[in-house]
């Protein structure tokens, strides 16, 4: 009888035997050849489950998107404050970290191919991904909403919030002089002193 192969898992399989090669070698020397290699399968075998070596990059970012929201859920789970809450939405951004690094220079590589080569399939992937961290922040605002620390027109504020993350990462790529913490935590203190409800004394 012959084995039933899981496609989404073997392409998710696929994608975390490369991840690591994205961080290596990088998005632009990344070849299928060397995907294959690397899971240790036959090329022909990788076009089985990707289309493209673009696929099989958007599958490796979508783990790491994925591995994102499950630890940023867990980090946040104890946090009452939605202010406390939207800074660890900035991790990204505000982390230092060895591990952290070395995804924010892969997302840099990639941002630098999307307007160096005007790439149709990753545009439309970065609003994939733009959908999906709009709908985090949405849900921490309206979460302060419906727990009456927030004002209703805070929710207004998701979008420019993402922009405004977009920008802080940005900064970080092409200013050495530039302080992301202190940016940050100025920006988002003032926003919450016009959002948040005062409480009476």
């Amino acid at each position: 009888m012959p084995k039933i192969v899981n496609k989404e898992q073997k392409r998710k399989d696929i994608a975390i035997a490369c991840s690591e090669l994205i961080h290596e070698i990088g998005i632009k020397k990344l070849t299928v050849s060397k995907c294959a290699k690397t899971a240790n399968i036959g090329k022909g075998t990788i076009y089985e489950y990707f289309e493209s070596k673009e696929d099989i990059i958007f599958e490796i970012i979508n783990l790491h998107i994925e591995q994102y929201h499950t630890q940023f859920i867990q980090s946040i789970k104890n946090v009452k404050s939605s202010k406390e809450k939207v800074f660890h939405f900035f991790k990204f951004v505000l982390d230092d970290s060895i591990e952290n690094t070395k995804l924010f220079n892969s997302y840099r590589e990639y941002l630098s191919i999307v307007l160096s080569e005007d790439n149709v399939n990753m545009k439309n992937f970065n609003v994939n991904c733009d959908v999906f961290f709009k709908t985090q922040l949405e849900k921490i605002i309206q979460d302060g909403i419906d727990n009456k620390e927030l004002i209703s027109q805070a929710i207004e504020f998701c979008e420019g919030l993402l922009i405004y993350e977009k920008g802080l990462a940005l900064m970080k790529m092409t200013n050495n002089d530039f302080d992301t913490k202190v940016s940050s935590k100025k920006f988002i203190n003032n926003l919450f002193e016009l959002i948040e409800i005062k409480k009476e004394k």
